[in-house]
């Protein structure tokens, strides 16, 4: 099992936004990525398989397959890493998850489930699919 990352994703309050901001990118640039300080040092865990988890309003709600990671200067001239990500994003069961800076590990072992194809599909909105999650009921 591979390892992950989890990460905040600030200024989206719904994957539908990110999904739209996966299009917006994907129009204008020939990579998907993020950019953070730290390169990590697990990076042989995390590829091949591993996915970044965003914690979205509170809520791991997604997942993004990680594509790679590439040492970039910034104008700065500091080094940082570029993560690179595959453009799709796959619902997962709503964990709760508190505020915290930057990045984390987060072993597989740890990670929340895939939602069912059919759960995603059934008119289920992500609110609903929180309130379903803090009860036990997904």
């Amino acid at each position: 099992m591979a390892l992950n990352l989890i990460k905040l994703c600030v200024g989206v309050s719904e994957i539908e936004e990110l999904e739209q901001w996966i299009r917006n990118v994907r129009a204008g640039r020939d990579t998907l990525d993020h950019t953070t300080r730290m390169f990590p040092k697990r990076r042989e865990e995390i590829l091949p398989g591993g996915s970044l988890y965003w914690v979205i309003r509170g809520f791991i709600l997604c997942r993004q397959p990680i594509a790679g990671f590439v040492a970039v200067k910034g104008r700065d001239g500091i080094e940082r890493c570029r993560i690179d990500f595959k453009p799709r994003i796959i619902p997962v069961v709503p964990v709760p998850r508190r505020a915290f800076q930057g990045w984390r590990y987060l072993e597989a072992a740890d990670a929340p489930r895939d939602l069912q194809k059919g759960v995603a599909a059934k008119g289920i909105t992500p609110k609903m699919r929180r309130e379903l999650s803090e009860l036990g009921l997904l």
